[in-house]
């Protein structure tokens, strides 16, 4: 039985409707020929959340404009070659969507919405080529009003901002970041720990997509948006380091268990600051800085004497890096809460150097998913001007929309299966309004009245993400069967005829989808596990310094979209085998050393070429599916280039080359043996208290 709505699905629903039945009511008005297509792209339009709404309205705009100009050439030019005009409409949805895949941010919608609203006005235009441009610009009209009336609305009556949403995602995060970095120097092993790293790159990467509708919020928040991706960029950094302070920990363990008893005061310490949360003194983060500089000072002069003194110094380095990026995140998000505008002199270089939103990009993919629109919109087309179907433009213009709609997902087979069994559900639905009841009717409000309990509870459903497809394919169905009503073709035979063509174009979108597009969550994973290998394969070939070019951001995304997969593959991947933390801590460390490349010398930097072509090779392998295990050649690469360290002069360079080589030793060897350890004194630093009398 369904559950009882909630009173923000309850409000969705109505505003929604009042969207659709606004946009309806001015289309009329206006003498439009298509009114319902208005009060479609309302729905369509239409999100709980009012911020991604606006956002999302002025690129949905952009879009259908470019498509209709893109239409109105296309047909003058080639209305008397419908061969080729039928392969130019694909070529432009499939190009389109190729551009759309390779946006994950709002401005994909603009070039989504131009490939499929050109086919839109295309088809159904042939059968008049003389009046295209009156149907492109009417097209225009009813969805630039459908887009306005569903933004206003929604920005007006009852916003519901995004802004205690994200803000919810966001403190949760860091709560849970604050969590793992306790484990982490508590040395606590879990079962989980892998899945706990994927759950928050994950978590890291929703929140920043979300950012990205922030700016057009209705909330307050939406003035904090450099805050936010500054505290977003902080939280990057955070999943590397971390798992390199816990890597580096455990590797200096005693035998018995027991940490270091020089570092262990610090280690104890930075856990007690931590655990206090947003109680902790600001002042300590200081004196925890202070106090681990001294350490580093101490342990500079032997850091690279042996892979024991240099897993020790890159483990205060990691530590103290851990303990800037916790500050940070929390002088960030106390200055957000404050509301003001302008950021503090010490938190906003952290704005000003932020990241522009890299992620993870597929450009195979995309290519497939363009090819496939462009198979299934040329397939319908060749049957149609073979047969001279009259319902032919309604099947190409439902391959157009859903080889578009869809091709987001790994597999977007099911989607479109699950639009195709609830448009059947809806045609008993349709034929009733369309035949029995709307012809009783000869007024707007009885209208209204006659939509308002169908259009109202399936909306309650669209609000809720679980049924949100099964309700729009039923809204699409009546939408798209009412407006025969605008035609003056509201009779059985049209009916049955358009119901046909639109089921025929969603099964050959279907089609053609499973046979060029369709791949499984595994497969996805191991696919982005390849790319990302290929990538650090790239970076350890650059014979100069990289630009880094958001290789962090890049790869915290991978993480995190591979746990999405990950969790839908279930048993069929090794969940343990893909570490792709560990691909992104190798990633950073290869990019330090480069840097480092100029104060090596001449044998240091023949030590180091060595070692990158050994690494690039290593996982150029791995990208060509052939898993083996690091060669451990490179053991001796790496043990050449830490003597040629050793005889380099001190300098930043030089400790920043000591760290970045122990960190990448111990990603590709975590199991190669430290030398045995020295026997430090006990008590060699003060407990934190004694840090706050000395300050």
């Amino acid at each position: 039985m369904p559950k009882a709505p909630t009173l923000d699905e309850l409000v969705f629903s109505l505003k929604s409707f009042a969207a659709s039945m606004l946009a309806l009511y001015v289309a009329f008005g206006m003498g439009l020929p298509r009114p319902f297509w208005a009060m479609l792209t309302a729905y369509v339009v239409s999100s709980p959340l009012s911020g991604t709404v606006r956002s999302k309205a002025v690129y949905r705009v952009a879009g259908t404009v470019v498509g209709s100009i893109a239409a109105i050439v296309l047909t003058v030019e080639l209305v008397n070659a419908p061969e080729l005009l039928s392969l130019a409409v694909g070529l432009w949805v499939g190009g389109c969507l190729f551009i759309s895949l390779l946006d994950r941010t709002p401005r994909s919608y603009a070039f989504m919405l131009a490939g499929y609203t050109a086919g839109l006005i295309v088809f159904p235009g042939v059968a008049n080529p003389e009046a295209i441009f009156d149907t492109g610009l009417a097209r225009v009209e009813e969805i630039i009003l459908g887009i306005v009336c569903a933004t206003v609305i929604h920005s007006v009556i009852l916003p519901r901002g995004m802004g205690p949403v994200l803000l919810g995602k966001l403190d949760a995060a860091l709560r849970d970041a604050e969590r793992w970095t306790l484990d982490a120097l508590e040395q606590v092993t879990t079962d989980t720990r892998l899945q706990d790293r994927h759950r928050m790159a994950t978590d890291l990467t929703e929140l920043r997509v979300m950012t990205t509708h922030l700016p057009y919020d209705t909330s307050d928040l939406r003035w904090m948006t450099r805050p936010m991706r500054a505290l977003q960029d902080r939280m990057v950094y955070l999943l590397p380091v971390l798992t390199a302070v816990h890597d580096r920990l455990g590797a200096l363990r005693r035998p018995d268990g027991a940490i270091p008893p020089d570092v262990a005061p610090v280690v104890a310490a930075v856990r007690d600051w931590i655990a206090a949360g947003a109680a902790a003194d600001p002042a300590d983060a200081a004196r925890l800085i202070g106090w681990l500089d001294r350490l580093e000072a101490e342990e500079a002069g032997r850091a690279s004497a042996g892979w024991q003194a240099a897993t020790r110094f890159s483990f205060i380095r990691r530590l103290r890096s851990l303990v800037e990026i916790h500050r940070d995140c929390r002088d960030l998000r106390a200055h957000i809460a404050t509301g003001d505008h302008d950021l503090p002199d010490h938190l906003d270089p952290l704005a000003r150097k932020r990241s522009r939103g890299v992620f993870h990009l597929d450009q195979g993919m995309a290519a497939w998913s363009a090819a496939a629109a462009l198979l299934g919109i040329t397939t319908v087309c060749a049957f149609w001007i073979l047969t001279g179907w009259s319902s032919g433009a309604a099947a190409a213009m439902m391959v157009a929309v859903f080889t578009c709609f869809f091709a987001s997902f790994d597999d977007p087979v099911p989607g479109i299966r699950l639009f195709l069994v609830y448009t059947l559900a809806s045609i008993p639905l349709s034929a009733f309004y369309l035949l029995v009841v709307l012809p009783s009717f000869d007024s707007f409000p009885m209208l209204v009245l006659c939509l308002a309990p169908t259009l109202v509870g399936l909306g309650i459903f669209v609000a809720r993400p679980a049924t949100m497809g099964k309700a729009m394919a039923l809204i699409f169905g009546v939408g798209g069967s009412l407006s025969l009503l605008d035609t003056g073709n509201g009779d059985f035979a049209s009916f049955l005829n358009s119901s046909t063509g639109q089921i025929v174009g969603i099964v050959t979108a279907m089609l053609v989808t499973r046979m060029c597009r369709s791949v499984g969550a595994a497969w996805s994973a191991r696919r982005m596990l390849h790319i990302g290998w290929r990538e650090i394969a790239d970076l350890a070939r650059m014979g100069g310094e990289p630009a880094n070019d958001g290789f962090e951001s890049r790869m915290l995304d991978r993480v995190g979209l591979l746990s999405a997969r990950l969790a839908q593959a279930g048993g069929s991947v090794d969940v343990d085998a893909i570490d792709a933390v560990r691909d992104l801590r190798v990633g950073l460390n290869v990019v330090e050393l480069q840097r480092a490349r100029p104060v090596l010398g001449v044998a240091g930097g023949a030590a180091l070429e060595r070692l990158l072509r050994g690494v690039a090779a290593h996982f150029r392998a791995l990208s060509a599916k052939r898993p083996d295990p690091a060669p451990t050649e490179l053991l001796d690469s790496m043990d050449d280039l830490l003597s040629a360290i050793d005889a380099a002069p001190p300098c930043p360079e030089r400790d920043r080359a000591v760290v970045a080589l122990a960190s990448l030793r111990r990603a590709l060897f975590p199991d190669a043996a430290l030398e045995a350890q020295p026997i430090a004194p006990e008590g060699t630093h003060e407990p934190l208290q004694q840090e706050r009398a000395r300050a």
